[in-house]
Formats: structure tokens, C-alpha cells, sequence
């Protein structure tokens, strides 16, 4: 009875987009294109606001942890899922598989807080502009990209070690692009109720707290900006509104669509492109909709580029 509990899967076969073998190597070079440019995007936010002082406050520095996290999960994602697409099937290993999980749930947590924090500074910053050096100070700062973080590490350590302490007797062919919780947890065989509803509650908290945040942030931020009384100072205070409110839009749309699904609500192949939705195009997207609509972003992206080019001639 003891052997019999015990996995006697020691790795697994990511399937991938194996059901269109005509179309892998099309995949392959699209999602090439996208990781390679999520990176240059990210980066060089990152890059942006590490130079420039003016940009040292909570806000750039908020958005620039982001990017750290956008860029950290396309790579604990990515090169994997190139790797998928080459073959028709791989195999990652027990252990390959279990640090995937844990650092998407890491990073997924991480940035769920990380929005949350985002719409409190703008809060702080429009609503009370004579108090906000003290609301928002570098300690309180730090306390809130800590919080995230360490969020982050509780979740993605309790999830990941509760998912593969169940046995997994076989087959063991992940029909995904990743060890995603959802997918592994189809290859489980033993009863796992308990933790589907520990799951679906907490997945609801952490999305529904800072989601709260934001909502609350922004029922009173529109009120404050049309008190506003110029027009020049209106729209200085929508504008990193506006890209904030977009990139929440983006990354809780999508990754509901993965994590509050029903289990039979969509096909596999369903499940596999509502995926790619935030992890592909959530890091893609986030340092344009930051950087195109905010003008000080510009005007670092510029002194970057002026910067490199200077070193490139010497």
C-alpha cells in the first residue's frame, strides 16, 4: 500500500502545440519575436529609470519593479515553451516542473499586490497632494514592494509543495505550454477537493484584495482630477491613470480566463491560447502602455537612447 501511494511519475511531457505540427515552426518564430521584444521593452524601462533621478520616486519605481516582475516571468515561461515548440514532445523533469510552477505563482502574486500598490500611490497622489510625501515615503514604499514579494513566496511555496506532494501514477503528458497549476493537476490520482476549494478561495482573495484597492482608488481619484483646475494638470494626472487602468484591464482579464475557469468549460486547446493571453501579451504590452502615454517616461527613453548612442560612437 505504501509503494502504491508513491508517484511513480519521475517527469513530465509538455505537449504543447503538438495537435498543429504543420504550424509549430510559425510558433516557434512569432513567439521568438515576442520574448525577444518583451525583454528589449522591459529592460529598457528598467534601464530608464535606474538613470534618470528625476524618475527615483514611487511611482517610476513602482513600475519598474513591475518590469523586474514582467520580465522574470516571461523567463521562468518562455525559453521552455521555445524549447516545447521545437520538438514534438519534451520532457521536463519532476523538479524542472516544480520550479516553473513555483515561479509562475510567484510572479503572477507578485504583480496581482504590485497593481494593487500602483493604484494606492496615484490615490495618495491625487487625491491628497499635500500629504502624499508623508502617505507615501520610502519606507512605506519599500514596506509595499516587500509585502508583494513576500506575498509572492507564501503563496507560490504552499500551492506548488501542496500540488506535488499528491502522486502522480501516469500518464504524465501535460497537455499545456507550461507546468501550469491547472494542467498538472489533471495528471493527479487522488482525491483533491480539499485543495480545489483552498485553490478557488484563495485565488479569489488574491485577486480580490488588491483588486478592491484599485476599485476604491478609483472611484475617488476622477473626482479629484476634475477639480482640477487647468487643463495641462487634468491631463498630467489621467495620463499614468489611464496606462494603469489598462494594464489592470489587461492582466486581470486574462489571467481570470486561466485561473477561475471551470475545469470544463473550455477545450485544451482553448485553455492553452486563454493562456498565452498574459503570459505573452501582458509583459509585451506593459512598457508601451506605460511609456507612450506618460511624457517624463518619454523623456527618459530618450536621454537612454542618447546615452547609448554616445557610447556606441566613443
Amino acid at each position: 500500500m505504501k509503494r502504491q501511494n508513491q508517484s511513480s511519475v519521475v517527469e513530465f511531457i509538455l505537449l504543447g502545440f503538438s495537435d498543429f505540427p504543420e504550424l509549430q515552426e510559425e510558433i516557434f518564430g512569432v513567439f521568438l519575436v515576442i520574448y525577444l521584444l518583451t525583454l528589449m521593452g522591459n529592460v529598457t524601462i528598467i534601464a530608464a529609470i535606474l538613470l534618470d533621478q528625476t524618475l527615483h520616486i514611487p511611482m517610476y519605481l513602482f513600475l519598474q519593479n513591475l518590469s523586474v516582475v514582467e520580465v522574470s516571468f516571461s523567463a521562468a515561461i518562455m525559453p521552455e515553451m521555445l524549447v516545447v515548440l521545437t520538438t514534438e514532445k519534451t520532457t521536463i523533469s519532476f523538479v524542472g516542473c516544480f520550479a516553473q510552477m513555483y515561479f509562475i505563482l510567484l510572479f503572477v502574486v507578485n504583480e496581482c499586490f504590485l497593481l494593487g500598490a500602483m493604484a494606492y500611490d496615484r490615490f495618495a497622489a491625487i487625491c491628497c497632494p499635500l500629504t502624499y510625501p508623508m502617505i507615501m515615503n520610502k519606507r512605506v514604499f519599500v514596506k509595499l514592494v516587500m509585502f508583494s514579494w513576500v506575498s509572492g513566496i507564501m503563496v507560490a511555496t504552499l500551492q506548488t509543495s501542496w500540488v506535488f506532494s499528491f502522486p502522480f501514477c501516469g500518464p504524465n503528458e501535460i497537455s499545456h505550454i507550461s507546468c501550469e497549476t491547472p494542467a498538472v493537476l489533471e495528471l493527479v490520482c487522488a482525491d483533491i477537493s480539499l485543495y480545489e476549494i483552498y485553490a478557488f478561495i484563495g485565488t479569489i482573495l488574491i485577486i480580490l484584495l488588491p483588486f478592491l484597492l484599485i476599485l476604491l482608488s478609483y472611484l475617488r481619484i476622477p473626482f479629484a482630477i476634475l477639480k482640477i483646475p487647468s487643463t495641462t494638470g487634468r491631463k498630467k494626472a489621467f495620463s499614468p491613470c489611464a496606462s494603469h487602468v489598462t494594464s489592470v484591464t489587461l492582466f486581470y482579464g486574462t489571467a481570470r480566463m486561466t485561473y477561475l475557469q471551470p475545469k470544463s468549460s473550455y477545450s485544451p486547446v482553448t485553455k492553452k491560447l486563454m493562456s498565452l493571453a498574459y503570459t505573452l501579451l501582458t509583459p509585451l504590452l506593459n512598457p508601451l502602455i506605460y511609456s507612450l502615454r506618460n511624457h517624463e517616461m518619454k523623456k527618459a527613453l530618450v536621454k537612454l537612447w542618447q546615452r547609448a548612442v554616445v557610447l556606441h560612437t566613443v
